[in-house]
């Protein structure tokens, strides 16, 4: 009986080719397509390019068997993730329905000022994520909200969304909550505490640099706008006009952040919320939603049509006023479905790739060149961020480089903290710049706005592995496992 044939480990130039096929290609997407290019055409690109690396796998002698089953396991992972986009889509289909995200809009912009709105935003979604460790359910809540109110300050709702995520981020990061701050030192081998406390020399300078632009900006608004109050009462007043606005429509969204606080996984909790919605527009919003009922349709059965298709749909609001409708109708899983077929276009990608050795291949070649500490955590964090771009999960982005580095780390006598601040430095925060990534596809998702519209303004996020390049070339704030060498 012969013996299997075993495949060959790729070349620098295997690896590669798809990598450049894939860069080529995105870049004639966004060049060609414009704001549409996520829609498809980087769906198309991503395919594209498996295949090639798919082609390269087959000459290596890869069989097809197991590059399927490959690929049909980096779908699996994402099935977590994609069980929550569409539960977040039902629930701000629900929420805009039941009056919740119109009633923060309306209270948020009764209460903050356009000179330090950015930065209030940045600090508010901060302080929400790091109380219940998501910056998603951050973003498709008071996110969803901030965005509102920017569209009543006349401000731009790409910084806005660049300072949700700023804070949803810096506060998911510093959250014993959350799922990514617990995998870091999980991986890395270090204590969950130690590793926060580590984080912080990063991180805090990081937060106040960006609170910091976000003031600016906020002030040279300020300075040369003054024509937002006609349009701050516009909405005011059309929001009242359209809803029944009470302190009570806040009720789901308290409900949902404290079932996140409990740490309730976020599907359940998420569902929650959108349930919670669902019955909230048909107690207090029945003039609202007998007005949306189709021609014919009256008393409860308009009732449950119009909640019902909040659910799958969302809602369509029809106040006279098009810019008010925009911002008022969305929602629905349905609005999902197309960053569900980007998450799973960019996760097959990245399985073919780890699966065929092509990544192993790029870090093997890293760590020839990363001689000393500056250069090592220099190449960790390329290759945290690379990981992020080709496997389009911020949890494979940790897990990845950890497994990876976890060994060269311990071999130059760095402790692991070193290593966990660096993968959330890296692989945490940088995953909602890439638009294919499933948390750069969930914010699209949530705020309606691609990563090509905010990326320039997640200061927080591009800031903080910049630091973390920094430190480690100077040497400061590196921790060593022996007490004799430096601190």
């Amino acid at each position: 009986m012969s013996e299997p044939i075993q495949p060959k480990a790729p070349s620098l130039l295997d690896s590669l080719l798809p990598l450049v096929a894939l860069v080529v290609m995105l870049t004639a997407s966004v060049k060609f397509f414009g704001d549409s290019s996520s829609f498809g055409p980087n769906q198309i690109a991503l395919m594209l390019a498996m295949g090639i690396a798919i082609i390269i796998g087959l000459k290596n002698k890869h069989t097809w068997e197991s590059i399927e089953k490959a690929i049909v396991n980096g779908i699996s992972i994402s099935l977590g993730a994609i069980l929550i986009l569409l539960a977040v889509g039902a629930l701000i289909g629900t929420w805009l329905l039941s009056g919740t995200v119109p009633t923060m809009v309306y209270y948020g912009l009764q209460i903050i000022d356009p000179s330090w709105f950015y930065a209030a935003t940045c600090l508010v979604c901060g302080i929400v994520a790091m109380s219940i460790g998501s910056s998603w359910t951050t973003a498709a809540t008071v996110g969803v909200a901030f965005i509102g109110i920017a569209n009543g300050f006349e401000m731009s709702t790409a910084v806005t969304a660049g300072a949700v995520i700023s804070g949803a981020y810096f506060g998911d990061k510093l959250s014993p909550l959350s799922e990514t701050t617990n995998l870091a030192p999980a991986v890395a081998g270090t204590e969950l505490f130690a590793h926060i406390r580590y984080m912080l020399w990063t991180t805090i300078p990081s937060i106040s640099i960006a609170l910091i632009l976000f003031l600016v900006i906020g002030f040279n608004h300020s300075a040369t706008n003054t024509g937002s109050t006609d349009s701050i009462e516009t909405l005011t007043s059309t929001l009242e006009a359209t809803y029944n606005i009470s302190i009570i429509n806040l009720i789901p969204l308290v409900v949902l952040l404290f079932l996140a606080f409990k740490k309730m996984p976020a599907f359940p909790a998420v569902a929650i919320g959108a349930i919670m919605g669902a019955v909230w527009a048909a107690i207090f919003q029945q003039e609202l939603i007998i007005s949306m009922a189709a021609d014919g349709l009256k008393g409860a059965q308009a009732i449950i049509m119009v909640v019902w298709t909040a659910f799958f749909d969302g809602v369509v609001v029809k106040t006279g006023n098009s810019e008010i409708d925009e911002l008022l109708s969305r929602g629905g899983m349905s609005s999902m479905l197309n960053t569900i077929w980007l998450v799973m276009s960019a996760l097959s990608f990245g399985a073919v790739l780890e699966h065929l050795g092509m990544l192993k291949r790029f870090v093997d070649s890293i760590l020839k060149a990363a001689k000393s500490t500056g250069s090592l955590i220099a190449s960790t964090v390329a290759t945290c961020i690379g990981t992020n771009l080709i496997t389009a999960d911020q949890y494979m982005a940790i897990v990845m480089p950890g497994r990876m580095y976890k060994e060269e780390y311990s071999r130059r006598g760095l402790h692991p903290t070193v290593l966990s601040r660096t993968l959330e430095d890296s692989g945490t925060i940088t995953s909602p710049l890439i638009p294919w990534n499933t948390c750069g596809a969930f914010m699209f998702g949530a705020l309606a706005l691609t990563s090509y519209d905010y990326i320039f303004y997640c200061f927080f996020n591009l800031i903080n592995p910049v630091l973390a390049i920094i430190y480690g070339y100077v040497g400061y704030k590196i921790k060593y496992i022996s007490e004799t060498q430096p601190a």
